[in-house]
């Protein structure tokens, strides 16, 4: 399978552009590709929806944002999590074109396909699933391969997804003639109306089942719990989603399985937090440590570093350590690490201790506190 362009590359764009630019774009590669002005061109039509894709997700801005971030799989390339319609709750091309050109027709073309129409008998696509995973701050900044169980709709093996017994097979609907609607005509004062209603032999689909499958009671699906093996890359976040082709449930009319999408959720860390690919770590150091200066033994996600904190360190100091952090999974870089120094104030003094510190503050003079010596010269200005 060929990779998926980039979506700003799809509209001819640049990275960053603004939403009417995005509009201007798709506006004129749709109207290029329009299976109208390119009738039996295959070609144009999967540009067509490789146009339409790369609108759903550049004119929605919390799914530019993920793609920006984490590229296409931070987000879903053909559908929605919601499944049948298009990405992220759009319906098709049709509700693309509405938002995009009034609602009314494409351009002087009619709407979407020139007035073909989706064709209920034709091959569909399942609908997709969603899961959400929780994951370890390691295996977030590291990668892992997991194991889901997941209970769904799968193809029934009995009759291969038919539905009908084996050895027998669905036929034309009598009452449709395998159209899936029935019309009637109704004459009136003002003339002859004719109405086109589902047909309710077959209930549109324009076959009967003469003799349901009895593992799966004519649907051509039944339910089972599943194993499916996931491989999650290093560098994913909170809300990243993972998308597993095929996974979803099953088409209809022998169209493809929808998609499962697996959101992930990871876990907080109980020394780390995470700012995109940047690390950060608050260090406890003692009062010896600061005015003297030392050597700390700093820990990381992947192993110890020795640094060297100098002396007169103040409170809230922040050393970085570079390509501390985590990884980035499009780019490969990786992050820093930001340690930030907490002085810890001694607590539960014996007397012996608290004679040292009280003739240590005697013999600290002025000098040795610069920003006491600066408030208390403040302070005397103050009121003089």
């Amino acid at each position: 399978m060929a990779e998926k362009r980039d979506y700003y590359e799809v509209l001819g764009l640049q990275k960053g552009a603004s939403e009417a630019e995005i509009k201007s774009a798709f506006r004129k590669m749709a109207m290029k590709y329009h299976p109208d002005r390119n009738p039996d061109d295959k070609e144009a039509e999967e540009k067509f929806k490789e146009v339409n894709e790369a609108y759903s997700i550049l004119s929605d801005p919390d799914k530019k944002s993920k793609y920006d971030k984490f590229g296409h799989a931070g987000v879903d390339p053909n559908a929605g999590f919601g499944g049948g319609g298009g990405f992220g709750g759009f319906g098709g091309f049709e509700d693309i074109f509405g938002d995009i050109f009034g609602g009314g027709g494409f351009g002087g073309f009619g709407g979407f396909g020139g007035g073909r129409g989706a064709n209920r008998n034709g091959p569909r696509k399942g609908s997709d699933l969603q899961r959400r995973m929780d994951i370890t701050f390691e295996e977030a900044a590291f990668g892992t391969k997991k194991e889901i169980r997941l209970t769904k709709n799968v193809v029934c093996d009995e009759c291969n997804g038919t539905g009908a017994e084996k050895g027998t097979d669905k036929k034309t609907c009598p009452v449709c003639g395998g159209r899936g609607t029935v019309q009637s005509v109704q004459n009136t004062p003002f003339g002859q109306f004719a109405t086109q209603t589902t047909c309710n032999r077959c209930g549109g689909t324009g076959q009967i089942i003469e003799k349901p499958c009895s593992k799966c009671s004519g649907s051509g699906k039944v339910r089972k719990t599943v194993t499916i093996t996931v491989d999650i890359p290093a560098g994913v976040d909170t809300d990243s989603v993972i998308p597993i082709r095929g996974q979803g449930e099953p088409g209809v009319n022998g169209g493809p399985a929808g998609d499962l999408y697996l959101v992930l959720n990871v876990l907080p860390h109980n020394l780390f937090k995470r700012q995109g690919d940047d690390l950060w770590l608050d260090m406890p150091i003692t009062f010896a440590q600061a005015a003297l200066g030392d050597e700390i033994i700093v820990p990381t996600l992947s192993d110890k570093v020795t640094y060297k904190i100098p002396a007169g360190t103040q409170p809230d100091t922040v050393f970085r350590l570079r390509g501390k952090g985590i990884k980035n999974h499009r780019t490969g870089r990786p992050g820093d690490l930001y340690v930030k120094v907490d002085l810890e104030v001694p607590t539960k003094l014996d007397s012996k201790q608290k004679k040292l510190i009280r003739e240590l503050g005697e013999a600290l003079d002025g000098e040795c506190y610069q920003k006491k010596k600066s408030f208390g010269e403040k302070l005397r200005d103050l009121f003089d």
